[in-house]
């Protein structure tokens, strides 16, 4: 079979059998457009929007890009990105974009968030529990090392960061991690947790009060 041309119609072409019959006409293909460059949409952020109110014990220094607070629990400083312009404004701090571009839009929600964090780490501070499950699983402070007892070959000895107050409670089951600097206690919690993760099987570990372990159901090992 193939297709031909047809008198008095340059866009049409017909389908051509072996027995010389003409068939329904044949559709040509319409050309398809060259694709357009990729485009990547970010929101507009509404936690970037949000001013953060400065308490009466916080005292806030703004010098070009650098941002730093202080505070009953100690000093904090960051620096913000180009993008983002910085002011203190009738007792708040506010970040507002300098242009309408990805970059900025990336970067608004997060500047806020981070000075938020500043300003509630040095007024109230942050504390992070976790738990020691299993047997003979403890932990205790020496000065300003924190030993952890978790079966294995020899005791786990970290030195805790500056920044950063550890207390044992319930017999070195529990641990009451405390800093004014948010970023440094999630680190140094995520260290303490990395030396015994909770298993699955019988939930042995350490791990964030109220955090969920999915547990998984162990093999009977009985043959059928």
């Amino acid at each position: 079979m193939q297709a031909v041309a047809m008198r008095g119609s340059a866009d049409t072409s017909f389908a051509v059998g072996a027995s010389g019959r003409i068939g329904a006409p044949a559709r040509m293909a319409a050309p398809r457009a060259a694709p357009g460059p990729l485009r990547v949409m970010a929101k507009e952020s509404l936690i970037g929007k949000r001013p953060v109110p400065i308490p009466s014990t916080v005292k806030v220094k703004l010098d070009g890009q650098l941002l730093s607070v202080k505070g009953p629990k100690g000093e904090l400083s960051q620096l913000i990105p180009q993008e983002i312009e910085v002011a203190l404004e009738e007792g708040a701090l506010t970040f507002k974009k300098r242009a309408d571009n990805l970059r900025s839009r990336q970067m608004h929600g997060l500047s806020r968030s981070l000075g938020n964090n500043m300003v509630v780490g040095v007024s109230d501070g942050f504390e992070k529990v976790q738990q020691l499950i299993g047997v003979g699983y403890r932990a205790n402070v020496d000065g300003k090392v924190l030993v952890l007892n978790l079966g294995l070959s020899h005791p786990v000895r970290l030195d805790i960061p500056p920044a950063v107050q550890v207390v044992a409670e319930d017999k070195g089951v529990t641990l009451k991690v405390s800093s004014y600097d948010k970023c440094v206690l999630g680190d140094f919690c995520a260290k303490i947790r990395s030396y015994r993760p909770p298993e699955p099987y019988k939930g042995k570990g350490i791990r964030f009060l109220g955090e969920y372990v999915r547990k998984k159901e162990g093999k009977s090992g009985k043959k059928q």
